[in-house]
């Protein structure tokens, strides 16, 4: 089933601003949300579809890429697919806690958690594919070392069969308050570095720290029609998030390699082709190379250097309409560079026949009695 339009979702317009679209989530999320709507599964599907959406069009990069490759560019995890978006309104509110105590007057998590979850850093790496791959797209092994939750402690950070205790210096606020006449000031606790939660006993494959660094390969699956220096954004694949906080992104930023014969131009697909002048001027039939194996073109009599024939879907599919474009095959005479002694003497009576300017330069047979009294 294919996926909605994040904007159509939304309600609206593609050239909507960042305060439209937080006004429209804001909408759409009283709308559908869970608490307003007990038990009601399609509000709450529709409740993480409009946070799917705001979490995209919100995100400058995010929308950036989803402008101009529309759901096919927003990858998943291992092996491709498109966007997961949210599996539960749970993670909406761990990646937008911020958000929801803007909109409704609570935090993070139900239950209004004093420590905020984090999202993960977002990461990006590069990748070479050939001409004809970014044509028809590919799929690409691609590796990456980045932090992850350590499997031993779960995020955590401390010892199998422990759990963090509340930070007894901010009782779990990750701040302090120090007043000073009449004014109030909150700065970040010094104990639990704002995490609200100390660790006593540390986890001894991660040392506290809950993540640990890890090189992990995956396939990406690179649209057709991709060009150089466009990216793909794996959802899920970057930086372990704090407090529980999402993974971020990772952005694979693609390289095309040039092609010996084909160039393009957007969506449609540029060569040039040698012709005989000889099969320029009498017309024939020919075998030409376009990016999808071997076509047949018709020359028609008296086709000039220069001329430009179309072939029409033989070039590369839009990477967000799929609609393919052209190919446009530039005629070139072709003049020989070595010449038997028959085909001088065949090219020399033609430019004589013809009257060309060159022909001057060529010996004339001495006319006859009878030859020069008809002329006069």
């Amino acid at each position: 089933m294919s996926k909605r339009d994040y904007y159509d979702l939304l309600g609206i317009p593609k050239s909507a601003t960042e305060a439209d679209i937080k006004s429209a989530y804001r909408k759409k999320a009283l709308e559908y949300h869970p608490d307003r709507n007990p038990g009601n599964h399609e509000a709450e599907e529709k409740f993480k579809m409009v946070a799917e959406a705001y979490d995209v069009l919100s995100d400058t990069r995010k929308r950036g890429i989803y402008d101009q490759f529309g759901h096919a560019g927003l990858q998943g995890g291992p092996g491709g697919g498109a966007y997961h978006g949210f599996n539960s309104a749970d993670d909406i509110f761990s990646a937008f806690g911020d958000v929801f105590e803007d909109f409704f007057g609570f935090g993070g998590g139900r239950g209004s958690s004093r420590t905020r979850a984090r999202r993960g850093r977002d990461l990006q790496i590069e990748t070479k594919i050939d001409f004809i791959e970014a044509c028809f797209g590919v799929t690409k092994e691609v590796s990456v070392a980045h932090n992850m939750p350590c499997d031993a402690c779960g995020g955590t950070g401390a010892k199998a069969g422990s759990s963090p205790e509340t930070c007894s210096y901010c009782r779990g606020r990750g701040q302090v308050q120090m007043s000073q006449g009449f004014f109030t000031i909150s700065t970040t606790c010094p104990q639990c570095q704002g995490q609200g939660r100390v660790v006593s006993e540390k986890c001894a494959q991660c040392f506290g720290r809950g993540t640990v660094n890890k090189k992990k390969k995956f396939d990406v699956k690179i649209p057709a029609g991709i060009q150089e220096g466009m990216r793909v954004m794996m959802q899920g694949q970057g930086e372990a998030g704090e407090n529980g906080g999402p993974l971020g992104d990772l952005y694979v930023y693609v390289h095309v390699k040039e092609h010996e014969e084909f160039d393009r131009e957007g969506d449609h697909i540029l060569s040039e082709i040698q012709v005989p002048f000889p099969a320029l001027a009498l017309g024939c039939e020919l075998d030409v190379a376009t990016i999808g194996g071997a076509a047949k073109i018709k020359i028609k009599p008296g086709t000039q250097s220069g001329d430009v024939f179309r072939l029409k879907g033989e070039g590369v599919a839009n990477v967000r309409t799929g609609r393919r474009g052209d190919h446009l095959l530039h005629v070139q005479a072709l003049t020989p560079t070595k010449l038997s002694n028959k085909q001088k003497k065949l090219l020399e009576e033609l430019a004589v026949d013809f009257g060309t300017a060159c022909a001057g330069n060529i010996k004339k047979k001495k006319k006859n009695f009878w030859e020069r009294l008809m002329e006069e």
